[in-house]
């Protein structure tokens, strides 16, 4: 109950603007109690991006590895899926990752080293994923145009997850989706996914201690 309270705040509020007392008063659950478990609000945090991280972890996975479709198109149907869970929450909420990176500077070292090893993982992820356009081993230039492709799209996801957030509409994540995939399936040499929304497989069920996690990226 903490832990997924906490992430929601987090998702909305950040890190520093979300008090203890805010927690407390969103489960009904006692300081005493909450100090019993978490030694600080630094090790709370500690535990949320943790939490944040497999849960959406599992939610990637989940549609990056369907072979049954081209990569492009499992990449796509992410963002379908992410965009209408930030549309479920009226685009308050964002990606608690990228919310923290907004705050950096002014947060613990540890959760800096936390956040960058999520990003990395979440760019691999893309990058293995992408990869299975090629056959098998794909060339150094290959791999090389994948880690890219990679980078580019988290980093441009996260700002129009922000601006989406800022605006209280789908158009900036629509906009990049837009131009990411068109870019990508022509530097890759293959067919550009289908831009209209489909009915994709159910997204995975979060871990127990995520489960109604935040939605976004």
């Amino acid at each position: 109950m903490l832990v997924r309270a906490g992430v929601e705040l987090l998702t909305e509020k950040g890190f520093s603007a979300t008090r203890v007392d805010d927690v407390l008063n969103a489960t009904g659950i006692s300081k005493g109690s909450f100090y019993a478990c978490f030694d600080s609000k630094q090790a709370f945090g500690q535990i949320l991006i943790e939490s944040y991280a497999s849960y959406f972890n599992a939610r990637i996975e989940r549609w990056l590895t369907d072979g049954a479709l081209p990569p492009l198109q499992r990449l796509l149907n992410f963002v379908h899926d992410a965009r209408a869970g930030m549309q479920r929450h009226a685009f308050r909420r964002g990606c608690l990752i990228g919310n923290l990176g907004h705050e950096i500077d002014i947060l613990p070292e540890s959760f800096n080293i936390q956040l960058c090893a999520i990003l990395q993982g979440w760019e691999q992820r893309v990058a293995d994923c992408l990869l299975g356009a090629y056959d098998a081993p794909p060339t150094t230039a290959q791999k090389q145009l994948c880690h890219r492709l990679a980078r580019h799209f988290w980093i441009g996801w996260e700002g129009a997850v922000l601006r989406a957030r800022v605006e209280h509409g789908p158009q900036a994540i629509d906009l990049f989706a837009t131009f990411f995939f068109a870019q990508a399936a022509a530097l890759m040499g293959v067919a550009a996914p289908e831009m209209t929304e489909t009915t994709p497989p159910v997204s995975p069920a979060p871990p127990a201690h995520a489960r109604k996690g935040p939605a976004g990226a």
